[in-house]
């Protein structure tokens, strides 16, 4: 007796699908390859391509026009002058030196700041920890530049804020000592103050996801063998947070140290920041072989650690 053709072609095996090369492929695995490559495409033409591209112009040689690459007429000659005076002239030591440091003070700044407002935000109720983490991104529904020149009338001398701190002030000091305003625009003071203000939640979120993560059956079976909550925490929550310390700090270094609104605004000219000197080199010098050696210089002494970090990490992770 014949099987019934339903029978047949139920239990019968699934041939490929007819077409070509290309229709083969997509059938086999050409849908997982385009969802992975898609990420690798995107770094390729938005970050190696531009890259390599001011990596030519920084080995240029300036020329009247801008930019000094020419696609159809005269090739600029390799040129490392640019490199030579980045690593030479005080002027662009000391604006590296200046946004290293700026940069690390508002990074530290952040951690002390962030880490209690984060482990506050993982301790807290579950009822009220949606309502206190959207008041910590909060400020991100407002425009990063009116945040700035909010924070220039703030600074003010006749502002509010700069008259509580100089009565703060006047109150703790001597009255000898006694001013009638304190002067924070334009100075590296005022530059640090609105960087912490403007990347904390760049802080605070990494940890927050970092600490919500830990076992806390590991702080509760410390403190029943006897540890103060102070020993607990240097014991046993902070260690485990490190990997949220560590890319909180990430998040808020890389792009302070770099930065270029606010040091424009609020900082001091004759202690530029490298963001300043590098727009100054491209809009006023049109010297782009000199910004773009200093780019690249930036850029290096912000990945280079970075990749020596996720190095170190996977290996960590493999050896364990």
């Amino acid at each position: 007796m014949a099987e019934p053709s339903t029978l047949r072609d139920a239990t019968a095996p699934v041939e490929p699908r007819q077409g070509g090369a290309f229709a083969r492929w997509l059938d086999r695995r050409g849908w997982s390859d385009i969802l992975i490559g898609g990420p690798y495409i995107w770094l390729l033409l938005l970050f190696l391509v531009p890259f390599l591209i001011v990596v030519a112009m920084s080995v240029a040689t300036k020329t009247s026009t801008a930019p000094p690459i020419s696609w159809g007429g005269e090739v600029p000659l390799l040129n490392w002058e640019p490199y030579q005076r980045v690593l030479s002239d005080g002027l662009y030591l000391r604006a590296f030196l200046t946004s290293v440091m700026n940069a690390g003070i508002a990074m530290i700044l952040c951690l002390f700041i962030g880490y209690p407002m984060a482990l506050g935000l993982v301790r807290v109720a579950p009822s009220w920890r949606n309502i206190l983490l959207m008041l910590v991104i909060l400020p991100f529904w407002t425009s990063f530049l009116l945040r700035v020149y909010a924070w220039m009338g703030l600074m003010g001398r006749n502002s509010w804020f700069n008259g509580m701190l100089t009565d703060a002030w006047n109150f703790l000091v001597p009255i000898d000592w006694a001013v009638r305003s304190i002067p924070m625009m334009n100075s590296n003071f005022a530059v640090v103050l609105v960087m912490v203000y403007t990347y904390l939640p760049f802080m605070i979120l990494p940890l927050y996801a970092s600490l919500e993560r830990l076992d806390t059956t590991l702080d509760e079976a410390a403190m029943d063998l006897g540890s103060r909550p102070a020993r607990v925490f240097w014991d046993v929550t902070l260690p485990q947070s490190v990997p949220g310390i560590i890319a909180g700090g990430m998040l808020v270094f890389i792009p302070a140290a770099g930065e270029l609104v606010i040091p424009s605004l609020v900082g001091n000219a004759s202690s530029p920041m490298i963001g300043r000197l590098i727009s100054d080199e491209f809009s006023m010098a049109r010297d782009w072989p000199m910004a773009s050696a200093i780019a690249v210089m930036l850029l290096l002494l912000m990945v280079v650690p970075t990749m020596l970090y996720s190095h170190y990490q996977a290996k960590a992770g493999g050896s364990k």
